[in-house]
């Protein structure tokens, strides 16, 4: 496996050579960036102080809903970690969100646990068993699993669990299981408000830093060559199928962990939060702020869902086909998402192990 490594090394490491397409978005970026400067750590500490500044000027209502969009900033970022990094178009996402909400719903409402350190481990053993199950199905079998059968799999997962959901009179069938009670930490109950949104924003925190970690591993590095060149990797040795299956149950962890959140700040669950609309939300997150660079996720999830929340209170009758527009435009003007304007291929991709950084510092 060490020749293997090399060889990646070779491919993806030296000064990050790697193009993912080439839509002319690169040649836009100012010199400095092309002269070595990280633009990505910048972007990130700045995101990170607006974050822990921002419920000092928010009233209490608009400091609600930026703990929901964190939480979904955390469900975007699940995503963008398979989708973005390992090619995994998990078009059911929700399924993992969805299941651990529910999950640590009935925990509340039949055992009375709300304590945190039970519910939201719960949650995330939830997230982490539904994406190793459907993940063995769909992506260990005897050959290799195309990306529409992915695709198609995961969405017909999320489908059938939110038919299920509204069906079954034990989950509340349509209308959900409502008034659950808060999250507790001894005697001390987490409810919405600038505690829980700081809670919230730690959670992130901790998460994007640890996949932060993950996609500049050596596992990340093999992530990279997977999502450029499936075939060379499975030449260099990879397990190509085990990697995606890894790479699949840490997202549905991840999902599962912003679900077990999700549903105690909003005190109630319902089917949509397993099915397709959710699900599809989430690329849209990923699409619109930039895949494959994790801050692109928060950044999505953050100005889509801000942009809604003003075009409904201004526009009421319109504001999802003037969303719809602005989705698009972006879309087709910038498909690598809005963090191209800033951020170039080569940063993108990273580099990898200390030979690059050694040939980095050394170049003129």
């Amino acid at each position: 496996m060490g020749a293997a490594k090399q060889a990646l090394r070779a491919t993806l490491g030296e000064g990050s050579e790697v193009s993912m397409a080439d839509d002319g978005s690169n040649r836009a970026l100012p010199a400095r960036q092309a002269a070595g400067l990280k633009v990505l750590p910048i972007v990130e500490g700045l995101v990170l102080i607006v974050a822990l500044v921002l419920p000092l000027f928010l009233k209490d209502y608009l400091t609600v809903f930026a703990t929901r969009v964190i939480i979904l900033a955390l469900f975007a970022l699940s995503f963008d970690l398979v989708w973005g990094y390992a090619g995994i178009m998990s078009f059911g996402q929700a399924l993992f969100f969805g299941s651990a909400g529910y999950g640590v719903a009935l925990l509340a409402r039949d055992l009375n646990v709300t304590s945190i350190l039970l519910v939201l481990p719960a949650g995330t053993l939830i997230g982490l068993t539904t994406s190793l199950l459907l993940g063995g199905f769909l992506l260990l079998g005897r050959h290799p699993s195309s990306v529409i059968f992915v695709a198609l799999g995961t969405l017909t997962g999320s489908y059938a669990a939110d038919r299920l959901a509204r069906g079954w009179y034990y989950l509340g069938g349509q209308n959900g299981i409502p008034s659950i009670p808060p999250m507790t930490l001894g005697s001390y109950d987490l409810t919405e408000g600038p505690v829980y949104y700081y809670f919230a924003l730690g959670i992130l925190t901790i998460c994007y830093v640890l996949c932060r970690f993950l996609v500049r591993s050596q596992f990340g590095l093999a992530l990279a060559g997977l999502r450029e060149n499936e075939p060379r990797i499975a030449f260099f040795g990879y397990k190509t199928q085990h990697l995606k299956a890894i790479v699949f149950a840490v997202g549905g962890t991840i999902a599962g962990l912003a679900g077990s959140l999700y549903a105690f700040h909003e005190g109630f669950v319902w089917p949509n939060m397993l099915g397709v609309v959710i699900s599809t939300q989430v690329v849209l997150y990923v699409l619109f702020g930039g895949s494959g660079t994790l801050i692109g996720a928060v950044i999505g999830a953050v100005i889509i869902e801000g942009v809604s929340f003003w075009l409904s209170d201004n526009y009421r009758e319109i504001w999802p086909i003037i969303l719809g527009v602005l989705l698009l435009l972006v879309i087709l003007f910038r498909p690598l998402g809005l963090i191209s304007f800033v951020l170039g291929e080569r940063e993108r991709v990273g580099s990898f192990g200390a030979r690059a950084r050694e040939k980095r510092h050394a170049a003129p």
